[in-house]
């Protein structure tokens, strides 16, 4: 069956950085688009960055551009999220998610990682 699988969450002083990983398994992973999300106490999960099959194409939400780096080892099938200059915002649980091809949009998620940010 498919696994998503974070790894590398914790706890860091504001300005500090974390590097966030996503093994997969299951799936053909190289031509599926992957993706960061994550969610704050009492707020909706929210995207954070996209990575296309293949890596071709990167996005981000706007309050991590600059800051966060997605990326993807696809021969170790696995994504990651570099983390920079974290503030306390940054916050939440961060789940991985894989979008198959044909799929309308991410159709596989991880159990999430904690990141807490101290100020």
């Amino acid at each position: 069956q498919v696994q998503l699988v974070e790894s590398g969450g914790g706890l860091v002083q504001a300005g500090g950085s974390l590097r966030l990983a996503c093994a997969v398994s299951g799936l053909t992973f190289r031509s599926s688009a992957m993706g960061w999300f994550r969610q704050a106490p009492g707020k909706e999960r929210e995207f954070v960055a996209r990575v296309s099959a293949y890596g071709i194409t990167t996005t981000y939400t706007d309050s991590v551009k600059g800051r966060f780096t997605i990326s993807r080892d696809n021969a170790k099938t696995t994504m990651y999220l570099q983390m920079n200059s974290l503030k306390s915002e940054d916050t939440a649980v961060y789940y991985c998610a894989a979008q198959r091809v044909g799929a309308q949009g991410f159709d596989y998620w991880g159990q999430g990682t904690q990141v807490t940010v101290s100020s």
